[in-house]
């Protein structure tokens, strides 16, 4: 949902934080779902990502589970509006930050600080 991309961008924003981009594996080849690292990833200090953005959950959770197995060390703030996920890990080596529900900006600059702590 592109509008609820930007009004994630424009919170993060006003919050202090630098934000780039991705539209996702659905808008052309992605190097993470390859197999390969990913520049912009490597550019970040914490990834913002909304499972459904690749069209199944299956999809979803193949993507989170190779960012965490090519880029370990960056960590991951998954939105799921609407349902929790039973496959999301809080621990281990595929661990995210899960924000369920409606990412306000109040809960989505939380979710990412907590991210980054």
């Amino acid at each position: 949902d592109f509008d609820l991309a930007d009004e994630q961008v424009a919170s993060l924003r006003r919050a202090g934080h630098t934000v780039e981009q991705c539209a996702g594996p659905m808008a052309g080849p992605c190097p993470i779902l390859a197999g390969h690292s990913c520049p912009a990833v490597d550019r970040a200090d914490v990834l913002v990502y909304d499972v459904w953005a690749a069209g199944d959950t299956a999809d979803g959770r193949e993507l989170i589970e190779q960012l965490r197995d090519i880029h370990p060390a960056i960590p991951i703030v998954l939105t799921a509006p609407g349902m929790e996920l039973d496959w999301v890990e809080v621990e281990g080596p595929h661990r995210v930050t899960p924000l369920v529900g409606i990412p306000t900006g109040d809960r989505l600059r939380a979710a990412v600080e907590s991210a980054l702590g």
